[in-house]
């Protein structure tokens, strides 16, 4: 690795960069090699986040009142300030998350990208006219909502906050900021380019610090809306605290299967699935955590699935001939240990070698295969966050279907099948929001909709895109005009 210099952080309060009031700081590491230091940030408190909706709150009329082309320039200029710095980005993204050099190259391509479909939607927002009685007019305004809290998780820390941040500044709103505290470098980029970008300082805020902080912003009730990704439990608490007077959007964990029918090629669908479950080192809402597998081939897939296992190489994300990066932090480690040990104990048969075989510094994890996996495991029934796959057995597509379902989660799905009729039973079956078809759960386009089912989600508004993407961030104001003599 080429030598790094650690990043000073600060948030962003009020137009200025600053430290937490407290002085209070955290230290983000590499977690490929946890004594190289990314930086040292503020670990800010109730009292910062105040401050940053106080500015937010003074500067709302004047982004709300700037015309929508200027913010989709603001975007747009955001978006190529990115650009122009991705190699620099790709890198401190894989050493401060964890990505290979591929996973971080693909994200950092796609966030501009985002800003710029978003940028589209400032001009494109518009009300609806209605009959009315005659000489008269019924007609709707959509307005900003006014300060959004955009709280954000750590595997993908430029792409998610660019669908929240977005939308948001591209409907007038301004944005309180808070990245989650395992990727606070990549928070800090985004704000740099947006500013950058000419984004008016008093548009935007970034409080850097932990869960603490988090819920600050959900508390505050200046805030009029927060829009969430990441874990059900945090999800949850965020809701009750949001309550019902405001706007909460919330997208959380994930337990996805993959159906693989007696039909399916087996090295397509075991290429597939191992895409799915260890790609983004398993840390991604969309990843395969479960495959389900009919009795006809499920020990040939199983097999053809370890093979490719066995050929994944686990180190450095900066390293070139890496397929799978470390876990992203020290507590994520210890879940994975969790988790392996409890399939362990409750009878599960690993197919891959004892992870604890490497002994490494850094937070690498081997990739797992789990057979005889039973809906009650802790291994199938919760969220892992992590590379490991638990393979359950199905007598036949009805069963396949049942136990797909049989989870609180409902995030993505997927069958591997040739039968057409068959795959659209499933897709229409499904209790999710995203349904695959001969392709990995994991792996969405920009310019469609994406949320979740049940426990996954709040269902109340998109993200990403369609039809409803931007009414989270707007409020519809119908106005009813005669005029008089």
């Amino acid at each position: 690795m080429t030598e790094h210099t650690p990043v000073d952080g600060a948030n962003f309060i009020g137009g200025e960069w600053a430290p937490a009031a407290s002085g209070a700081t955290f230290v983000s590491v590499n977690p490929a090699d946890p004594a190289e230091v990314i930086g040292t940030f503020p670990d800010s408190a109730a009292e910062d986040v105040h401050a940053a909706v106080d500015a937010l709150t003074k500067g709302a009329s004047d982004w709300a009142g700037t015309a929508p082309e200027r913010r989709a320039r603001v975007l747009e200029a955001a978006a190529a300030e990115l650009e122009s710095h991705a190699s620099q980005l790709i890198e401190e993204m894989v050493r401060e998350e964890g990505k290979t050099r591929a996973e971080a190259t693909m994200e950092v391509g796609r966030t501009p990208m985002n800003l710029r479909f978003y940028a589209a939607e400032a001009v494109r927002s518009g009300g609806t006219t209605y009959p009315a009685a005659s000489g008269s007019l019924v007609y709707t305004v959509r307005e900003p909502v006014g300060c959004v809290g955009a709280i954000t998780p750590w595997n993908f820390p430029l792409n998610i906050p660019s669908r929240k941040i977005g939308p948001a500044l591209a409907a007038g709103n301004t944005v309180l900021f808070k990245p989650s505290e395992v990727t606070p470098l990549m928070g800090q980029r985004l704000v740099e380019a947006l500013l950058a970008g000419g984004l008016p300082v008093e548009a935007i805020a970034l409080v850097q610090g932990g869960g603490s902080s988090g819920a600050a912003v959900a508390a505050d009730e200046r805030v009029d809306a927060v829009t969430f990704t990441g874990s059900t439990d945090v999800g949850h608490a965020i809701h009750r605290q949001v309550g019902p007077q405001r706007r909460v959007q919330l997208e959380m964990g994930g337990k996805n299967p993959t159906v693989v029918l007696g039909d399916a090629d087996i090295e397509m669908a075991a290429a597939t699935v191992v895409k799915g479950a260890f790609g983004l080192s398993g840390q991604a809402c969309t990843g395969t955590s479960r495959l389900i597998v009919v009795d006809e081939i499920h020990d040939a897939l199983v097999d053809a699935i370890v093979e490719r296992v066995a050929k994944l190489v686990v180190g450095a994300g900066l390293n070139g001939d890496v397929s799978m990066g470390p876990l992203a932090s020290a507590a994520q480690l210890e879940k994975y240990r969790g988790y392996v040990a409890s399939g362990l104990a409750e009878g599960a048969v690993l197919r891959t070698p004892e992870p604890e075989s490497d002994h490494r510094t850094g937070y690498f994890a081997r990739p797992v295969v789990f057979t005889e996996a039973t809906p009650d495991m802790r291994i199938v029934h919760e969220e892992i966050f992590g590379p490991v796959l638990a393979v359950q057995r199905a007598r036949d597509h009805a069963e396949a279907i049942y136990l797909a379902n049989a989870t609180r989660f409902g995030m993505s799905a997927a069958i591997i099948t040739r039968d057409l009729q068959r795959a659209m039973e499933f897709a229409h079956a499904s209790q999710t929001g995203l349904v695959k078809i001969n392709q990995p759960t994991t792996g969405m386009a920009m310019n469609a909709p994406f949320g979740g089912y049940k426990a996954s989600s709040t269902q109340t508004f998109k993200e990403q895109a369609g039809p409803s993407m931007m009414q989270f961030y707007q409020s519809e104001k119908t106005i009813y005009l005669t005029p008089t003599s």
